[in-house]
């Protein structure tokens, strides 16, 4: 197959079947062949990295590989990085830590695997970045090295998974919070993507097992979240605006939105939440900051629109960048850090300390227009596990007395593409006994229609961010508990989930290795998964896809 490029990792990729000449998401075809050759050379590093971790756990250069690991596959996700020179510094920083790894090992007196003696990926190196870009688009590196089609579903389905992973595993270590058995099974997958020896059954185990450590990592974040800002709380959030200047923040990393609220809160400047920055607003220690006046808009796709009447300065702190048009106003006041980047767009680095100077940003924002409203009114979330286990006795009670009927999930993400129309239209066909439960930006489908409550409770509980969707699984867990379920599948619930990029990858695999069975994903099936993989998926799982509202309605019961 002779392809410009080949990607297949998002909802939307062309066709349902994979991207060839450029990306939907607006990736070319060079960046795509460079992000390729990132995830190669980190195979690489973990081929040794593994190695030293065996013989030397406490040793300090684990700690740089752990972040490069997930910082590397970070910068793959859709929609994170579409900035060459970045992915090339990337490439080239990996080169030189495996260099320091495999001499670490040398000194130690041990040895690589010989299963990866031979890797080409151990031994090859460059001398320019012309070469290196060569490099990446003339070798075997991408999805369709492996040709059979079966355990390429796998091998991706594992590395989807695990880009997602560390992208939760990543703001988790931005707040000081790290767990080394989540690097050591990354680095046992990564490699294990190159093993030819392993069987299409030992490959679905790992796909699992990446699952059940989605829900380690997921807790993890929660676990450093909640340390950090307190546990969410109920909150009404103003999607209006102030007539002072603003700044944006976008993507998901909350200790950025710390700092930059900390730095600005004398500056005259008001902060605004973007698409999934939205649920800062729900915890304590972040709501304090009087100045951090509300949301700005809605999910991520719609930012080209958006981002031109809001007229401030915007920080990207991780992925969800759409590419700008020429012509965009906005290009000059948008900064990106950490794994984001764009070319052109000016970066805040992390000190050594873990800390940014966003200065720069605030100074800018001062000589900036108000934003220029789009909507008013208030929404309404926080209702992650700790808040809902508050209201337990009266959500129980409503469920018991018939009040509420069923819980609806349908956490994921957002998109751009039309048929996600149906989402909306599935929130308000649902009956008025039902309560959806949601998570990430799918949200923003549904959380500001007039879907009332049932007995005080209101009809969509939002319990944060994609990585939230942990929330919504240990709700569910409690329920079972409560109600004296043997098995988690007999409760009140349906799951009807969309999904965009890799992040809802790792969510469906975190309830997948809880057992939970009869998913429902939409608005269309991964383009990764082959027939067959998708038939063990169907058979094993009871995973299926959606039709249309009113036949969905009936095959869940809900009609």
């Amino acid at each position: 197959m002779c392809n410009e490029m080949f990607c297949f990792q998002c909802q939307e990729t062309m066709k349902g079947t994979g991207c060839t000449i450029a990306g939907v998401c607006g990736k070319k075809p060079a960046t795509a062949s460079l992000q390729d050759l990132l995830v190669y050379t980190l195979k690489g590093v973990a081929a040794y990295s593994s190695q030293l971790r065996k013989v030397s756990n406490t040793d300090q250069l684990l700690k740089t590989t752990d972040k490069y690991l997930i910082n590397s596959l970070f910068i793959t996700i859709t929609n994170a990085n579409f900035d060459n020179e970045a992915i090339i510094n990337e490439i080239k920083h990996g080169l030189k830590l495996r260099s320091e790894v495999k001499d670490a090992l040398i000194k130690k007196g041990a040895a690589l695997d010989p299963k990866f003696e031979n890797i080409q990926l151990t031994t090859w190196s460059y001398t320019s970045d012309n070469e290196l870009m060569e490099f990446s688009k003339h070798h075997d590196i991408g999805v369709l090295r492996t040709e059979n089609e079966d355990v390429r579903s796998l091998r991706e389905l594992l590395t989807y998974g695990l880009k997602g992973m560390a992208a939760y595993a990543e703001h988790a270590m931005n707040l000081n919070k790290t767990n080394e058995e989540i690097f050591i099974f990354m680095e046992k997958a990564l490699l294990a993507t190159l093993d030819d020896s392993l069987s299409g059954d030992e490959l679905t185990s790992l796909v699992l097992e990446c699952g059940a450590f989605g829900v380690k990592t997921m807790a993890l974040l929660d676990e450093a979240n909640t340390s950090a800002f307190g546990n969410p709380e109920i909150t009404k959030v103003n999607i209006g605006v102030g007539t002072r200047p603003g700044i944006l923040i976008s993507g998901h990393d909350l200790n950025d939105l710390e700092q930059l609220l900390e730095q600005s809160k004398d500056s005259g400047v008001d902060i605004y939440s973007h698409s999934e920055m939205l649920p800062g607003h729900y915890y304590p220690k972040l709501k304090k900051y009087s100045h951090f006046f509300g949301n700005y808009g809605n999910a991520w796709w719609k930012q080209k629109e958006e981002f031109e009447t809001f007229n401030g300065p915007v920080v990207f702190t991780t992925n969800c960048i759409v590419p700008p048009l020429e012509k965009a106003t906005y290009n000059d006041r948008i900064f990106t850090t950490n794994a984001a980047g764009f070319p052109g767009w000016k970066r805040i680095p992390v000190g050594t300390d873990g800390k940014k100077d966003f200065s720069e940003v605030i100074a800018l924002a001062k000589t900036c227009k108000a934003p220029t409203e789009i909507e008013k009114g208030e929404i309404v979330g926080g209702f992650a596990h700790n808040q809902v286990f508050a209201l337990a006795d009266k959500v129980v009670e409503a469920v018991k007395s018939g009040a509420i009927k069923r819980f609806i999930v349908m956490g994921g993400c957002d998109g751009r593409m039309p048929n996600r129309n149906y989402y909306t239209d599935f929130a308000k066909a649902l009956p008025k006994d039902t309560v959806i439960l949601t998570a990430g930006c799918a949200k923003y489908k549904y959380n500001k229609l007039p879907l009332g409550d049932i007995n005080g409770i209101p009809r969509v509980l939002d319990a944060g961010q994609c990585n939230d969707s942990y929330s919504l699984a240990v709700i569910a867990l409690k329920l079972k508990e409560i109600f004296g379920l043997d098995d988690i599948n007999k409760l009140p619930i349906v799951y009807n989930i969309a999904w965009y990029e890799q992040k809802a990858v790792i969510v469906l695999l975190a309830l997948l290795s809880l057992g939970v069975k009869n998913i429902h994903i939409g608005p269309t099936l991964p383009a990764f998964l082959s027939p067959n993989v998708l038939n063990v998926l169907v058979n094993t799982f009871g995973l299926a896809g959606i039709s249309d509202v009113e036949n969905d309605l009936v095959k869940f019961g809900l009609k």
